[in-house]
């Protein structure tokens, strides 16, 4: 794990690194679950560093995170998998929003799947000019995402522009993502946006700290205030088909799925 993702704090500013280059940083379960683990003590009266600010960031120059490792999806054998999976992601993005401090993800390159779910999930984006936003699943995997996540998305840039994303597989480019409001600034590259995003954890580490967390709870009681329905059936429907195995097989083998739509 301190070599695919590193954690590191310096004047109360931890910078959490997911560091799998060669993989477009893909998101291994033990990933996910060192990163609920960060969130869940960052700020608290369990912190020995004291942390102010989380700053999430990529490493190498092509990604952000393209998603969860698909390797990952391969030990799955029956319906049940998918439900624990995608209780398991929503745990961590749960942690992400309610962590007691600002987080900031510095975004470039492709942010797209479990790593636009990761930059959903902080209170500030960032990302230089090369970044590609989104969730291509309905032409690369044959998944869904769960309500959740689709309500996390849907406040971030509304229902049309998510229904448009998800349904044409389309990435954002940097304009877009900002114009939509998942972005709110655009940098001209990775070390730019690495420099801003400690311009901008120095500024709110001197801020009123009771009025930040006042903000980031009130914005969170806001969101949790209408129920997520259950979505058992769609996880089942869609990571238990025969199309969701094909969508695998194809990735691995580097050519188009086949999709029979069973």
């Amino acid at each position: 794990m301190t070599e695919e993702l590193l954690f590191e704090v310096e004047n109360n500013i931890g910078r959490v690194i997911l560091n799998r280059p060669n993989r477009r940083n893909a998101l291994t379960f033990a990933m996910y679950e060192r990163i609920r683990e960060i969130c869940s003590i960052a700020g608290t009266g369990d912190d020995p560093d004291n942390i102010k600010v989380l700053i999430f960031s990529g490493g190498g120059d092509r990604a952000f995170a393209a998603g969860t490792d698909i390797s990952q999806f391969r030990d799955f054998t029956d319906k049940q998998h998918a439900i624990d999976y995608e209780k398991k992601i929503e745990v961590v993005m749960e942690q992400i929003e309610q962590c007691a401090v600002p987080t900031i993800a510095a975004l470039n390159g492709f942010v797209t799947g479990g790593g636009a779910s990761v930059a959903a999930s902080c209170a500030i984006r960032i990302a230089s000019a090369d970044v590609q936003i989104g969730v291509p699943i309905a032409r690369t995997l044959g998944n869904c995402l769960s309500i959740s996540g689709l309500k996390r998305l849907v406040a971030l840039v509304g229902e049309a522009r998510a229904r448009y994303i998800l349904l044409t597989g389309q990435l954002m480019d940097a304009n877009s993502a900002q114009t939509a409001g998942f972005i709110a600034e655009t940098l001209a590259d990775k070390q730019a946006v690495d420099a801003r995003a400690i311009e901008l954890a120095e500024m709110i580490t001197g801020f009123a700290p009771l009025t930040i967390k006042a903000t980031m709870e009130g914005l969170r009681r806001l969101r949790a205030a209408t129920a997520t329905p259950n979505d058992h059936d769609l996880i089942e429907m869609c990571f238990g088909s025969d199309d969701f195995k094909e969508g695998i097989s194809a990735f691995f083998e580097k050519r188009k799925p086949d999709w029979q739509g069973k």
